[in-house]
């Protein structure tokens, strides 16, 4: 399991009845809150990841883009094999 970093982080406290409500009403503990935490910010790094791909990638012709991940997907699967 890889090691924790403790967080103090101000929220407001709408943020707060908000996110205690969501654990409630999912039978969840306030222990919860700490997971629910890393999942939304998990989530909003994926967001930001794609976002900033998408912008690389905007003006590339849609067709190359495809051939361009069709061959990294393929390397990818070839290291896979050979492990």
């Amino acid at each position: 399991m890889s090691e924790h970093v403790l967080w103090n982080i101000l929220v407001s406290e709408q943020t707060d009845r908000d996110v205690r409500a969501i654990l409630y009403e999912h039978g969840l503990p306030p222990q919860a809150l700490a997971a629910f935490v890393e999942d939304a910010v998990r989530w909003r790094v994926l967001d930001r990841t794609v976002q900033t791909l998408k912008d690389r990638n905007g003006e590339m012709d849609p067709s190359e883009l495809e051939a361009l991940l069709d061959e990294e997907a393929r390397a990818v699967r070839r290291g896979a094999a050979t492990e």
